[in-house]
Protein backbone atom coordinates (compact mmCIF):
# COMPACT_ATOMS: atom_id res chain seq x y z
CA UNK A 1 0.00 0.00 0.00
CA UNK A 2 0.82 3.66 -0.71
CA UNK A 3 0.98 6.17 1.79
CA UNK A 4 0.83 9.85 0.23
CA UNK A 5 1.42 13.17 1.54
CA UNK A 6 -0.05 16.46 0.46
CA UNK A 7 1.51 19.81 0.06
CA UNK A 8 2.01 23.41 -2.09
CA UNK A 9 -1.43 24.91 -0.95
CA UNK A 10 -1.89 27.99 0.19
CA UNK A 11 -3.78 31.41 -0.65
CA UNK A 12 -3.11 33.16 -3.92
CA UNK A 13 -5.00 35.79 -5.74
CA UNK A 14 -7.63 34.79 -8.76
CA UNK A 15 -5.48 34.36 -12.15
CA UNK A 16 -2.46 33.14 -10.19
CA UNK A 17 -0.67 29.61 -9.73
CA UNK A 18 0.46 27.16 -7.40
CA UNK A 19 2.08 23.40 -8.20
CA UNK A 20 0.92 20.94 -5.19
CA UNK A 21 3.05 18.04 -4.70
CA UNK A 22 2.09 14.38 -3.20
CA UNK A 23 4.96 12.20 -2.41
CA UNK A 24 4.51 8.58 -1.55
CA UNK A 25 6.14 5.80 0.59
CA UNK A 26 7.16 2.30 -1.01
CA UNK A 27 8.73 1.44 -3.52
CA UNK A 28 5.54 0.45 -5.40
CA UNK A 29 5.16 4.21 -7.08
CA UNK A 30 5.41 3.30 -10.37
CA UNK A 31 2.50 0.76 -10.30
CA UNK A 32 0.03 2.89 -9.23
CA UNK A 33 -2.15 5.20 -11.51
CA UNK A 34 -1.93 8.40 -9.49
CA UNK A 35 -5.13 10.68 -9.13
CA UNK A 36 -5.92 14.30 -7.94
CA UNK A 37 -9.05 15.11 -6.16
CA UNK A 38 -10.72 17.85 -4.50
CA UNK A 39 -13.83 18.67 -2.00
CA UNK A 40 -15.26 21.91 -0.45
CA UNK A 41 -16.90 21.64 2.70
CA UNK A 42 -20.06 19.63 2.77
CA UNK A 43 -19.61 18.51 -0.97
CA UNK A 44 -18.96 15.36 -2.27
CA UNK A 45 -15.21 14.47 -3.51
CA UNK A 46 -14.76 15.34 -6.83
CA UNK A 47 -12.47 14.11 -9.66
CA UNK A 48 -9.65 16.85 -11.00
CA UNK A 49 -6.56 15.13 -12.38
CA UNK A 50 -5.27 11.18 -12.92
CA UNK A 51 -1.91 10.20 -14.90
CA UNK A 52 -0.94 6.58 -15.46
CA UNK A 53 1.87 4.28 -14.48
CA UNK A 54 4.63 5.90 -16.72
CA UNK A 55 3.14 9.49 -17.12
CA UNK A 56 2.48 9.07 -20.68
CA UNK A 57 -1.23 9.31 -20.35
CA UNK A 58 -3.14 12.06 -18.54
CA UNK A 59 -7.17 13.11 -18.25
CA UNK A 60 -8.68 15.75 -16.38
CA UNK A 61 -12.35 16.97 -15.51
CA UNK A 62 -13.90 19.12 -17.74
CA UNK A 63 -13.86 21.91 -14.66
CA UNK A 64 -9.91 22.02 -15.15
CA UNK A 65 -8.66 21.48 -18.43
CA UNK A 66 -6.64 23.71 -20.08
CA UNK A 67 -5.84 25.23 -16.70
CA UNK A 68 -4.52 22.43 -14.57
CA UNK A 69 -1.47 19.75 -15.39
CA UNK A 70 -1.03 16.76 -13.95
CA UNK A 71 2.68 15.13 -13.61
CA UNK A 72 4.76 12.59 -12.17
CA UNK A 73 8.35 11.63 -10.97
CA UNK A 74 8.58 7.90 -10.73
CA UNK A 75 12.38 8.18 -9.47
CA UNK A 76 11.07 10.57 -6.77
CA UNK A 77 8.28 9.44 -5.86
CA UNK A 78 6.06 11.83 -6.40
CA UNK A 79 3.25 13.37 -8.17
CA UNK A 80 2.33 17.03 -8.81
CA UNK A 81 -0.81 19.24 -9.80
CA UNK A 82 0.17 22.75 -11.67
CA UNK A 83 -2.15 24.86 -11.10
CA UNK A 84 -3.25 28.26 -13.33
CA UNK A 85 -5.52 30.86 -14.17
CA UNK A 86 -6.84 29.84 -10.52
CA UNK A 87 -10.14 30.72 -9.94
CA UNK A 88 -12.34 31.28 -6.69
CA UNK A 89 -13.76 28.27 -7.11
CA UNK A 90 -10.97 26.00 -7.24
CA UNK A 91 -10.95 27.47 -3.46
CA UNK A 92 -11.07 23.71 -1.67
CA UNK A 93 -9.19 20.83 0.08
CA UNK A 94 -6.59 18.73 -2.77
CA UNK A 95 -6.29 14.99 -2.09
CA UNK A 96 -3.45 12.60 -3.89
CA UNK A 97 -4.42 9.15 -4.09
CA UNK A 98 -3.30 5.58 -5.82
CA UNK A 99 -4.78 3.02 -7.85
CA UNK A 100 -3.41 0.16 -9.56
CA UNK A 101 -6.06 0.63 -12.31
CA UNK A 102 -6.33 4.04 -14.52
CA UNK A 103 -9.74 5.92 -16.19
CA UNK A 104 -11.13 5.38 -12.69
CA UNK A 105 -12.99 8.36 -11.36
CA UNK A 106 -14.97 7.39 -8.24
CA UNK A 107 -13.45 8.53 -4.91
CA UNK A 108 -15.62 5.51 -3.96
CA UNK A 109 -12.82 3.21 -5.51
CA UNK A 110 -9.97 4.51 -3.39
CA UNK A 111 -8.71 2.85 0.09
CA UNK A 112 -7.73 5.82 2.85
CA UNK A 113 -7.47 9.74 1.96
CA UNK A 114 -4.69 11.73 3.27
CA UNK A 115 -5.33 15.36 5.26
CA UNK A 116 -5.01 16.86 1.64
CA UNK A 117 -3.78 20.52 1.33
CA UNK A 118 -5.93 23.73 0.97
CA UNK A 119 -5.68 25.55 -1.29
CA UNK A 120 -7.82 29.17 -1.19
CA UNK A 121 -7.83 31.73 -4.27
CA UNK A 122 -8.53 34.85 -3.44
CA UNK A 123 -10.71 37.20 -6.01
Amino acid sequence: QVQLVESGGGLVQAGGSLRLSCAASGRTFSSYAMYWFRQAPGKEREFVAAISWSGGSTYYADSVKGRFTIARDNAKNTVYLQMNSLKPEDTVVYYCNAHRAYRTSDPTDFGSWGPGTQVTVSS
